[in-house]
């Protein structure tokens, strides 16, 4: 591999140092070997998730009253960076760590948390949040699944889509209206334990353009009964804002894929272009390949300079909604841009199936998409910017 290498981040300390270290040695030695028959198969087998429970892949934010290691997300931030530039992309353990565990860990009870968190971290729980719906992405507010109170259980009604981890996930936050006539505040999130529980059904992990791996599935919730002890929060109707506070740090860990993928394209590309030859000449000697290769690898150290920036700034608790977009939006359009030039410099092959820059040019596609699509970041800096 070449020695291309994006600054070091300031907030990476001696732990997490050791922390890369054993992360890259998980991912070379217990992933790289299987990954083509995972994204064959749609989904990362459950006992890969249990290994990572044992390796302290899992869980790392979470407090060591619960069996964590009492990390911040600076660990999850490690974690996920060393998978996207190993390549093991499909992985859904971004968002069981710095997603869906952040739920329980700001708004659990205790109960739910000494019940739930362990199960997380050891890998039996694996996590889900159930938000998009048919007719419902980005306009959270008109979600139609509903979740009604019948004695001291709540029935929730209604379809999921586009849920990762949904093949494989048995806990499940589940947004839902408790009150469909109050728009936003009528929203509540309701923890769903699926093992063995009736009315709960998975459709079709779903056939989608790149990250075959990352099962991506419909969930159905058919008169599923549930206990109102799974309310998550000490009232119903705080939903939305519980949504509406952790997506910056789901966002920002969208800007930690995109900036680890953009360092593992200009690795690669500087490889290949280094062995490669063209009218007798390397295709690295040729002008516009050292000009693309510059400007590329500008720009990303650019990025990474950002992005630690952010992660520093989340971690003293200053990150702001807006700032949060702006790495989503811009370090996401940034990625694609250098995928696809990295792409060009490999010719005929970069659409190659068995060389890197295919499986990327797919991959990266969704995440200008999910955690709300690059248009809304903008609105959302927008108005930051313009609210009096």
């Amino acid at each position: 591999m070449t020695n291309l290498e994006f600054p070091k981040s300031a907030w990476i300390d001696d732990e997490l140092s050791m922390l890369e270290d054993a992360c890259r040695q998980f991912y070379e030695r217990e992933c790289a070997p299987h990954y083509e028959d995972w994204e064959a198969e749609g989904a990362f087998p459950r006992d890969l998730w249990r290994k990572a429970g044992e390796m302290g892949l899992l869980g790392a934010e979470v407090p060591e009253a619960y069996g964590g290691l009492g990390g911040s997300f600076a660990h999850d931030a490690v974690i996920a960076y060393q998978g996207n530039l190993a390549g093991i992309d499909g992985w859904g353990g971004g968002l069981h760590n710095s997603i869906v565990i952040p739920y329980l860990i700001h708004y659990g009870s205790e109960d739910q948390k000494h019940a739930i968190l362990p199960r997380m971290i050891s890998g039996e729980l694996i996590g889900a949040i159930a938000m998009t719906e048919p007719g419902a992405g980005s306009d959270l507010q008109n979600i139609k699944t509903t979740a009604v109170k019948d004695g001291n259980h709540y029935r929730i009604r209604g379809s999921k889509t586009f849920i990762t981890n949904g093949a494989l996930a048995n806990l499940i936050i589940v947004a839902a209206k408790t009150d469909p006539d109050a728009a936003g505040h009528g929203i509540s999130l309701i923890l769903v334990e699926t093992d063995g529980l009736e009315g709960f059904r998975r459709g079709r992990n779903l056939d989608k353009l790149g990250m075959k791996s990352n099962d991506t599935s419909e969930l159905f919730f058919d008169d599923v009964r549930v206990p109102t002890s799974a309310l998550l929060g000490p009232e119903e109707g705080q939903g939305f804002v519980q949504m509406m506070q952790q997506l910056p740090q789901e966002r920002l860990l969208v800007a930690v894929y995109a900036v680890a993928r953009i360092e593992r394209a200009l690795r690669h590309t500087v490889d290949y272009v280094k062995e490669r030859a063209a009218f007798g000449q390397r295709i690295a000697e040729f002008q516009n390949t050292q000009f693309v290769l510059a400007e590329c690898t500008t720009e990303g150290t650019v990025a990474k300079t950002f992005l630690d920036a952010c992660i520093a700034e989340h971690l003293e608790g200053r990150l702001t909604t807006e700032k949060a977009s702006m790495a989503k939006y811009w370090l996401t359009d940034l990625q694609a841009k250098i995928i696809d030039r990295c792409l060009q410099l490999f010719g005929g092959y970069g659409v190659m199936a068995e060389y890197p820059m295919e499986r990327m040019y797919r991959d990266n596609r969704i995440e200008r998409i999910y955690a709300g699509t690059n248009e809304i970041m903008k609105l959302v800096i927008a108005r930051g910017l313009l609210k009096d």
